[in-house]
């Protein structure tokens, strides 16, 4: 394919849809090793703090694959994982399952989270390119909620969450309805996020690109032509 081809088959990116949750933020203490054990203190549970990282890895590996199947949205799904990291703490009894129910309705609530310090400034320059910006996320959170509480009025074109739709990334129906409410098509469209399976291949098996954010050191395997980015600041310059 000649160079000419090639850059008539890539169009101008027209939408930048994003996903929400380590992307744009990141949960504050309430959701790591020590809010977790006062939530689950509340409910009867003992749990060791220490013991938080190592459990979320283990049920982040069972949570995968009913993510990658981008079935309906069910909250069960959500509180099984969090029940896995409890008792992956070393948490047992009838309060397990109310304490991961407690944690799953307040992950809903904004103030439980911190924004990443380069979101607000890349946004706002992407939204004055007049590029069409959108949160696409996993969540029962209210994404109208999520722009007052950050102070983000104004700057996303479109919203969709799972809750509301009703179906998971990477189901092809999220990433379409995105683009319907944008009026791009596919190739002129990327999608941002943290999730190789939720994200980046739903995102790809529609048509669209795809960048994955990776703030840890360690990069996960990643198709090619998928860049890889530490810090949204590096975004623009692949548009």
């Amino acid at each position: 394919m000649t160079t000419e081809s090639s850059a008539q088959s890539r169009r101008a990116t027209r939408a930048v849809f994003f996903d929400v949750d380590f992307t744009l933020i990141q949960p504050g203490p309430a959701f790591q090793g020590v809010g977790y054990r006062d939530f689950c203190a509340t409910h009867g549970v003992t749990v060791d703090p220490g013991a938080f990282d190592r459990a979320v890895s283990v049920a982040a590996v069972a949570l995968e694959p009913q993510i990658a199947e981008g079935g309906v949205y069910d909250p069960e799904i959500f509180v099984r994982y969090t029940e896995r990291i409890i008792e992956g703490m070393g948490g047992s009894g009838p309060g397990v399952l109310h304490a991961a129910r407690d944690i799953y309705d307040q992950w809903a609530s904004c103030h439980h989270f911190e924004m990443y310090e380069e979101v607000p400034e890349v946004l706002r320059a992407l939204h004055a390119s007049g590029i069409k910006i959108g949160l696409i996320s996993n969540t029962q959170r209210s994404l109208t909620a999520f722009q007052t509480h950050f102070a983000l009025e104004g700057l996303f074109h479109v919203t969709v969450s799972s809750f509301d739709h009703g179906y998971m990334k990477p189901h092809r129906s999220i990433f379409e309805s995105a683009l319907r409410q944008v009026s791009a098509q596919p190739d002129e469209a990327v999608m941002v996020g943290d999730s190789l399976p939720a994200d980046i291949e739903g995102a790809r098996r529609l048509g669209m690109r795809a960048v994955l954010v990776c703030r840890s050191p360690h990069s996960p395997s990643c198709p090619d032509d998928v860049p890889v980015i530490r810090s949204l600041r590096e975004l623009p310059a692949l548009l």
